[in-house]
């Protein structure tokens, strides 16, 4: 099942959907999943598998063809943030649910809407849990802290998200070099590029210096805080503090990014959606994605031989490259056809999807034996995988809350930073705001989850 430009852009719709829309409340009891069986036929006497994922996951001729792999036949439901609430508390759940692990994990967990898949991978000859990437483990939750405890999903594919592209067409118009493939930069340094590559007519932004949050701007703060030495969450993922001081410095350089105006913000929202069409255009120097961006950049040779890959900035000194999204799939506890849903879980994540995948150059897999199959043909894509391997062993899991997830998270950013990058607000003041409404949101959670 190769990775199409439209498969893979659906990744950038589905972190629309999931950062403009937050789940309801469900106040479902939060008892264990368990793996178990089930099955529900159609016509022709086969299973019929419901998998809700985003539009043109598959085309019609994929979708067959998986049918007839799998021997089921294959419901597809479109995401959708309340149509899968509204399931889950039915109790008429999908078999099989995309999502992203790195922020998703703990909130369904929470609820006891996910299955326990750790009996399953124990059985697996396909999908062996020593064969697993690190990264899966933002798929387990313990009940107190994400990267440990039962299996609930696994990712199909994954990048290091504070991970950039740069252009070096750009870079040497403004009489700048290029950057070193193994040593990050700093935040600060990464900003002052940013302003030196921006170009403006009319007082308007015609080419973006920098696009700094690819996957959200509350996941970069993280990440930033993190490099600092701090946690935007307390240790039992309840609070946040933005008023600590590694918190606030990586605040305030949110601030002072959006207040340059030299890339897209929550102040200035990039029209085209997302980096993609901007970046192809000339019209970004520098794209805070992961490798799977190159999946894009790749398919356009001019644009493969202007285009670098970099290391994620630093804001401290304790290096983080984080992933903020492991998108993959999870089985609800709920499900009626787990067994089938496994099936299709070995034939996605270990088959020829999964080769194909890897082959493709849109993420790193997430079985490292498929490793050795991302593309290393020509220069780009030996650039772009040499400094990928590098960047490795700076990954680390960081733990996301149980108790909201990240589109309320985004809503109180969205609605508090415009207004102060306007007036000027110090980052202490915006601290305060951002803490006490976030807080909230979190309490209320908390009660729900018990």
């Amino acid at each position: 099942m190769p990775m199409s430009t439209t498969t893979s852009l659906d990744r950038r719709r589905f972190l629309a959907v999931s950062a403009g829309t937050a789940l309801a409340a469900t106040g479902l009891s939060a008892c264990a999943g368990s793996a178990g069986t089930g099955a529900s036929g159609s016509g022709s006497g086969k299973t019929t598998l419901t998998v809700m994922t985003v539009e043109n996951e598959w085309d019609k001729k994929t979708l067959k063809a998986a049918e007839e792999a799998l021997g089921m036949n294959i419901n597809v439901i479109i995401w959708d943030a309340t149509k899968l609430n509204a399931m889950l508390a039915a109790k008429n759940a999908p078999d099989v649910v995309r999502g992203f692990g790195a922020t998703e994990t703990p909130y369904f967990a929470a609820r006891g809407l996910m299955t326990d898949l750790d009996p399953y991978f124990a059985k697996s000859s396909v999908l062996k849990p020593s064969d697993l990437d690190p990264v899966n483990d933002v798929w387990r939750y313990d009940g107190k802290k994400q990267g440990a405890g039962p299996r609930y999903g696994m990712a199909k594919d994954y990048s290091q998200d504070s991970m950039f592209w740069y252009r070096t067409d750009l870079f040497e118009a403004a009489k700048l070099d290029t950057l070193s493939a193994t040593e990050p930069i700093s935040c600060d340094e990464w900003l002052d590029l940013g302003k030196k590559l921006v170009k403006r007519r009319l007082g308007k932004v015609k080419v973006y210096g920098l696009n700094a949050t690819g996957m959200g701007v509350f996941p970069q703060l993280m990440g930033m805080t993190a490099s600092a030495g701090g946690s935007l969450f307390a240790e039992d993922l309840a609070t946040v503090d933005f008023s600590s001081p590694e918190a606030r410095k990586a605040l305030q350089w949110y601030l002072d990014y959006a207040k340059a105006d030299i890339g897209p913000s929550v102040v200035n929202p990039n029209p085209d959606g997302w980096d993609g069409p901007t970046y192809q255009a000339n019209r970004m120097a520098m794209s805070c994605n992961g490798y799977w961006f190159g999946g894009l950049i790749g398919a356009d040779p001019k644009l493969a031989g202007v285009s670098r890959f970099a290391p994620a900035p630093q804001l401290g000194g304790n290096r983080v490259s984080s992933c903020f999204g492991a998108t993959g799939f999870w089985i609800p506890r709920d499900a009626k056809n787990k067994d089938a849903a496994w099936k299709f879980f070995e034939w996605y994540f270990g088959g020829k999807p999964a080769q194909e995948r890897a082959a493709s150059g849109w993420g790193i897999p997430s079985l490292t034996s498929l490793r050795s199959k991302m593309p290393q043909t020509n220069a780009f894509q030996k650039q772009a995988f040499k400094v990928q391997e590098q960047e490795l062993p700076h990954f680390s899991v960081l733990s996301f809350t149980p108790y909201a997830q990240q589109a309320a998270l985004e809503g109180v950013l969205n609605k508090v930073l415009p207004g102060a990058v306007k007036s000027g607000t110090s980052a202490g003041k915006v601290a305060d705001q951002l803490n006490s409404r976030m807080n909230e949101q979190l309490a209320q959670g908390k009660e729900l989850v018990g």
